[in-house]
């Protein structure tokens, strides 16, 4: 999968079950030697990478890199690929395909009866594989104002809430960019979306704070975090500018933040969701889980 794929054209495809097939050798061709020597982890975070990210790679070639790297959670991946996570251990971090697409979400009314009736077969597949935690989105404002999906979003999920309480699921609305990456998104606001937890009023409905969409939209960050960490139930990575590799050619102090996280109590996943552009992706990967390992 090309560096230049953003997320909207490769989750459409995983939705559609059309995620690019891994290529010959990928896994091969983009593992260091050295990927059997596994990340001597401290315990404080618990590590995921998102599988969108290595699309070049199969789950099953996916879910060996992790292993070989030292954690073992993927996140974004659907029940057609849970038998394979299994196989190799590996933990379904944050559940997707119940959603309709990105653009298409919880602030409009006339979603409300698809998405509620994805999320009730949904979560008994999610008990039975023994995973806790899904995606939602808000879907794009087309003209919307805020208040009016507040009012759409809260009266929906408050529809399915009670189920993911009965059942120990958390569904997670993420907090996506609307400047760059993402236009028109109506959820792109961390107050937007503290607001909207308050209005469903569930433990079980929470934020998913991507740090490299919050980063773009409103800066920030460690504030945000501390100031409403009791929102926010899982956590994603990535560069800026660019969603490349979390290192020094960005402008993120990622080790700072994960300290942040770590002392707000969190003991959630915080997923990997950069786009490598090194030659070596699976070395890159190594390198931020070892940054962000505080």
């Amino acid at each position: 999968m090309t560096s230049n794929q953003d997320r909207r054209t490769v989750l459409k495809n995983l939705l559609a079950g059309t995620a690019a097939l891994s290529l010959p050798g990928a896994l091969a061709a983009c593992t260091t030697t050295n990927n059997t020597n596994k990340v001597k982890l401290k315990g404080n975070i618990n590590h995921s990478v998102c599988q969108w990210c290595y699309g070049f790679l199969s789950v099953e070639e996916l879910c060996k890199a992790v292993t070989d790297i030292g954690f073992a959670a993927i996140d974004l991946v659907g029940p057609k690929d849970w038998p394979t996570l299994k196989k190799y251990n590996v933990y379904s971090s944050m559940c997707n395909g119940s959603e309709i697409s990105l653009t298409e979400g919880w602030n409009r009314t006339e979603y409300h009866g698809t998405l509620t009736d994805k999320l009730t077969a949904y979560i008994p597949l999610m008990v039975q594989a023994g995973y806790k935690d899904v995606i939602c989105f808000s879907g794009n404002r087309k003209g919307m104002d805020d208040e009016t999906g507040l009012k759409n979003c809260a009266e929906g999920l408050k529809k399915v809430v009670g189920l993911a309480e009965k059942n120990g699921i958390t569904i997670h609305m993420e907090l996506l960019n609307s400047k760059v990456d993402h236009k028109d998104y109506m959820c792109d606001k961390s107050a937007w979306g503290v607001e909207l937890c308050k209005r469903v009023g569930s433990e079980n409905f929470k934020l998913l704070y991507d740090i490299y969409h919050m980063q773009i939209d409103e800066g920030d960050v460690i504030r945000t975090i501390k100031d409403n960490h009791q929102y926010f139930g899982h956590y994603h990575t990535g560069g800026v500018p660019g969603r490349h590799e979390i290192d020094d050619s960005q402008e993120l102090y990622y080790p700072a933040i994960m300290k942040a996280i770590v002392e707000t109590g969190f003991k959630g996943y915080t997923a990997q969701e950069f786009i490598p552009a090194a030659q070596d992706k699976i070395a890159s990967l190594r390198k931020a889980v070892e940054l962000c390992d505080v």
